[in-house]
């Protein structure tokens, strides 16, 4: 594949990132969205169906971590960086979640900063953000 195909599909793909985050809100069940947007260390937690919360979050979680795995392939061409990439999202979506499950079953307004930044790792491409110029660097030292 040459270099103008590569670079389509990894714009193509960071366009899907893009609309996943467009289109958040009518995708995606997720109280806290209009919750963190507001003064929300001086609020309530919103009610909330956790089964709900936590499937949509994980779907989100999941459609980005194969959306930033097929940006790392293009990027990269190297299986051995989306392997271990693979790895790192799937502990990482375990001890985030568990993190997420605490706070969700136990709102505390000491943790909502916290816990904000953990959704954020959930619901955002932060890791392709982390992974790609380590990658990247990784790469250069080589």
């Amino acid at each position: 594949m040459g270099k103008f195909y590569k670079y389509i599909w990894i714009s193509l793909l960071f366009a899907l990132l893009v609309l996943v985050r467009w289109f958040e809100k009518d995708i995606f069940y997720d109280p806290y969205l209009l919750f963190f947007q507001n003064d929300y260390l001086y609020i309530d937690s919103p009610r909330q169906e956790v089964l709900k919360l936590v499937a949509f979050t994980s779907l989100r979680f999941f459609i980005n971590t194969i959306l930033s795995l097929l940006i790392l392939y293009f990027f990269f061409k190297d299986k051995s960086v989306v392997k271990f990439a693979t790895f790192v999202y799937l502990v990482s979506f375990v001890i985030l979640t568990v993190f997420y499950l605490y706070f969700v079953l136990e709102p505390k307004q000491e943790n909502y900063y916290f816990f904000f930044n953990i959704r954020r790792f959930l619901i955002q491409p932060v890791l392709l953000l982390l992974l790609l110029p380590a990658f990247f660097y990784h790469r250069l030292k080589k």
